[in-house]
């Protein structure tokens, strides 16, 4: 039935038959038409969100690959800030996506295991460039938080990298 109504609503021109979105799904809701009262389908777009939470952590690192007399070949730190974007669709009932304590509990350990260390001497980091670091992050990261979109990384206020996973 839902598949006659779908093709009915097309041939009159109330919604495409292909939706505007890759996200649009036919949604099961009824509304009142303007034409006589009757129910009509139609097509909704879920709403899809970015929410983004804010870590830090204070991290020494000697980025040796860098030619002779850079700067960074020097053993220096930076107060490091990073941010974890998680994407996906809102609860329509609630009005949530993601609770962000789930974010919290996920980068715990990591930034344990980070703060306040020589980042050389991480395994995986021996080379801990803010790419590098950022992807290391997202491993770790990856399968504990569901819908991971985006991995922010600051080394300093002017200079960062954005990772989103490719």
């Amino acid at each position: 039935m839902v598949g006659e109504m779908k093709e009915a609503l097309v041939a009159r021109g109330i919604c495409p038959k292909y939706p505007s979105s890759p996200n649009a799904v036919l949604a099961q809701v009824l509304i009142r038409n303007d034409k006589g009262g009757g129910l009509d389908l139609f097509w909704a777009h879920p709403m899809t969100i970015i929410l983004a939470k804010d870590f830090y952590f204070e991290a020494a690192q000697s980025l040796s690959l860098f030619p002779e007399g850079h700067k960074c070949r020097r053993l220096h730190g930076h107060s490091f800030k990073v941010t974890i974007s998680v994407r996906g669709p809102v609860d329509e009932a609630t009005g949530v996506f993601y609770d962000h304590a789930v974010i919290s509990d996920a980068m715990k350990p990591i930034l344990e295991q980070i703060d306040h260390t020589y980042l050389n001497e991480i395994p995986g980091l021996e080379n801990p460039t803010i790419e590098f670091i950022s992807r290391w992050l997202w491993e770790k990261l990856e399968s504990k938080l569901p819908g991971l979109y985006e991995i922010e990384l600051h080394e300093t206020h002017g200079a960062r990298s954005i990772y989103r996973g490719d």
